[in-house]
């Protein structure tokens, strides 16, 4: 996960954006669920300059298409 920072070979990761998350989404949470479905290689959670809290959405970047696809598959309307 980075955390400020770009992970490493990232022009070669496949990026899913994730909505309608609580605003208590932590990084940890979404590598919990999104492990099972391939090498998760970082997470974005965009926040809110002020208060510091989630904008209910996410960026989830694997290394390979084929694992960001069966997340895609997977977490399709998923709650």
């Amino acid at each position: 996960m980075s955390y400020g920072r770009p992970p490493p070979r990232i022009e070669s990761m496949v990026s899913l954006k994730v909505d309608n998350l609580t605003y208590r989404t932590t990084p940890e949470d979404l590598h919990s669920v999104f492990e099972r479905c391939g090498e998760v290689g970082d997470f974005y959670i965009p926040r809110d300059r002020f208060t510091r809290e989630s904008k209910g959405f996410a960026f989830v970047r694997f290394y390979d298409k084929r694992d960001a696809e069966d997340a895609l598959d997977a977490m399709d309307g998923r709650w």
